[in-house]
Parts: C-alpha cells; sequence; structure tokens
C-alpha cells in the first residue's frame, strides 16, 4: 500500500514557509542631531521590489525589499533614510511553471510584507521619528502589470523583426 502512496505524494502540491528572516536593516540619519529640532512634516518617498531565488529544488529564498526616505522643505533634505530587506525560505513543489511563478511573486510578498511593515515602523520609532506607516501593497497587481509590460515589449520586438 505504501508503494502506490509514494508516487502520489511526489505530484501533490506542497507549500511550506521554512523560515522567516530580516535579511538587511539599515537607519541613516545624516543631518542628526539639528534635523530633530525640525517642527515639519516629511515627505516619504518609497521604492519597493521584490525577488526569488532558487536556493536548490523546490526551495526558494523570497526578498521584499524597501527603500523609505523621509524629506524635509523644498530643498528635500534628508531626515532619515530606512532601507529593509524581508525575506523568506519557502518550499514549493508540485505547481505547473505560471502557478509557481504566481506563488513567488504573490502569495510569498504578501506573507512577508506585513513583517517588513513591522520592521520600518519599530526602526523609525526606534530612530527617534514618528512611526511609518506603510500602506498595503496589492502584489498581485503588481505582477499582472508587470506581466502586461513583459508582454508588450515581447510583442513590440517581435514587431521589429
Amino acid at each position: 500500500m505504501t508503494e502506490t502512496a509514494a508516487p502520489q505524494e511526489q505530484t501533490t502540491p506542497l507549500f511550506n514557509i521554512e523560515k522567516l528572516y530580516v535579511k538587511d536593516l539599515s537607519l541613516e540619519i545624516p543631518g542628526a542631531p539639528a534635523i530633530f529640532l525640525q517642527r515639519e512634516n516629511p515627505k516619504i518617498d518609497l521604492q519597493m521590489q521584490s525577488k526569488a531565488t532558487a536556493v536548490e529544488e523546490g526551495v526558494f529564498e523570497v526578498e521584499v525589499m524597501v527603500t523609505v526616505t523621509a524629506k524635509l522643505g523644498e530643498k528635500d533634505q534628508v531626515m532619515f533614510l530606512i532601507e529593509a530587506k524581508q525575506a523568506g525560505i519557502f518550499q514549493v513543489r508540485n505547481l505547473p511553471p505560471q502557478e509557481m511563478e504566481t506563488v513567488l511573486a504573490v502569495v510569498c510578498p504578501n506573507i512577508l510584507y506585513p513583517y517588513l511593515r513591522e520592521v520600518v515602523s519599530d526602526l523609525a520609532v526606534r530612530g527617534g521619528f514618528a512611526p511609518v506607516l506603510l500602506n498595503p501593497i496589492n502584489f498581485d497587481a503588481i505582477y499582472q502589470q508587470q506581466k502586461q509590460q513583459a508582454q508588450a515589449q515581447a510583442e513590440a520586438a517581435a514587431v521589429k523583426h
């Protein structure tokens, strides 16, 4: 009976979170201590990206990276700069390529992002600033947009030839 169960287990889709961790974290306050005397509210600039890397067969590291820059005034004086990478190791097996791509580009970043939001907010507070509340991100919409852009570029390249 175990002989027939083994092949079935090998084809059953599998998704496991192996580990979640902060991969990189930094805070820069170039104008300290004078910057703490400023009373105006900063403009917040957010840059975010994610990537997935195969670690071994069926095991992937997914990273969500964010750079938060708080700037003051018309001269855009940098109040603080936070760079953070939240990562996870995920076991993903026995999925069709399209579903695998969606899991790595949407599902895994959706799992990591709340942890990243907490790390960024906590670091801002520990740096002496108000919490930085990052808005939720729709990773599915970003993924669909990237797919459409890639398809448009491929079609444009095909037209040129």
